[in-house]
């Protein structure tokens, strides 16, 4: 019998992404073998039957840990009492949108979900905003629901995933052994994967792998553009992949950090790092089970200063594009 559980919201339920995550969580891959799960699926009513059917699947592999499944379009009740709100779903961006429509778009989608969340959720309910551009999304969730900073959060996970495989194929390695890889920034072809700071068998990584052309380079551009070359050689975006980094960001949000190690995820900055109050802004962090803290005292050489610049002014630009959604 699990000794616990927690309630789950998940926006976009019913697509690809949504697909692949519902039964690692219900089979206990995020929050463990010892804590039940309640299901508060959301999707748009056009997709209610294919959710019906969703639900359906998640019956017939008689999980042991998920004690109920709840379907609708609704999101306050969508959001009612959740104490993790995964934020999957959002308008992709089409051919001939520019990327302001997509934030404007896509920001009265959180604006509503984050007043959902805020009148809804439990008191300490923790959100993580996946749907693109989920920094900024994120921004306008964390605005609109009133949650304390400490309480929202936007992936990065998938991008940390890429750049560990990346590096591990280099050095001829399992990918177990790198180490402490943040993906600084916005999730988008900005983000800055800090190579400098990470490890591969406990050495640094410029060590291991000397070769400066391909870390600046090809290494890089791979894991900046990663999701494009998956959408180019599948015909789709990532799903499985990204599921995956959600539930490997949430288990380890829920546990604690391994000494000397960290992960990476996006948080509203306090001004750290030089980076300006409040912009979402992937970091390397480290948890307790139940808060995180950012590592502190790392130092950028100038090549990475200038990576950071960039993706500061990114987020910049879209911070000021959705200012009218920010109250």
């Amino acid at each position: 019998m699990p000794s616990k559980s927690v309630r789950v919201s998940i926006t976009g339920a019913a697509g690809q992404i949504g697909y692949a995550l519902l039964f690692r969580i219900a089979s206990g891959d995020m929050f463990g073998p010892d804590t039940g799960v309640h299901l508060r699926l959301l999707e748009l009513p056009a997709a209610l039957g294919a959710l019906e059917g969703v639900r359906m699947e998640l019956d017939d592999c008689a999980f042991p840990l998920l004690a109920s499944v709840t379907t609708t379009s609704d999101v306050d009740v969508a959001f009612e009492g959740t104490d993790f709100a995964l934020l999957v779903g959002a308008v992709p961006r089409k051919a001939g949108m520019e990327r302001a429509d997509l934030l404007n778009i896509n920001g009265g989608i959180f604006t509503a979900q984050g007043k959902a969340i805020g009148k809804n959720a439990a008191k300490g309910c923790r959100v993580l905003v996946v749907g693109n551009p989920c920094n900024t999304n994120a921004l306008i969730c964390q605005h609109a629901s009133g949650l304390p900073a400490a309480q929202i959060f936007a992936m990065t996970m998938l991008d940390q995933n890429r750049a560990m495989t990346q590096l591990a194929q280099k050095a001829g390695v399992p990918v177990r052994t790198v180490k402490n890889l943040a993906i600084w920034g916005n999730h988008s072809p900005t983000m800055f994967p800090d190579y400098f700071h990470a490890t591969i068998g406990g050495k640094a990584v410029t060590e291991v792998i000397p070769d400066q052309a391909w870390l600046e380079g090809e290494f890089l551009t791979t894991v900046q553009q990663r999701g494009a070359a998956v959408i180019k050689a599948r015909g789709a975006s990532s799903a499985a992949s990204a599921a995956n980094a959600v539930a490997k960001t949430v288990r380890e949000l829920v546990s604690v950090t391994p000494a000397g190690e960290c992960f990476s995820v996006a948080v509203p900055s306090d001004g750290r790092y030089g980076v300006p109050k409040g912009l979402v802004f992937g970091y390397p962090v480290r948890s307790d089970g139940k808060g995180c803290a950012l590592v502190d005292g790392l130092t950028h050489s100038a090549y990475a200063q200038e990576k950071l610049a960039v993706t500061i002014k990114e987020l910049e630009g879209e911070r000021d594009g959705v200012r009218h959604l920010l109250g």
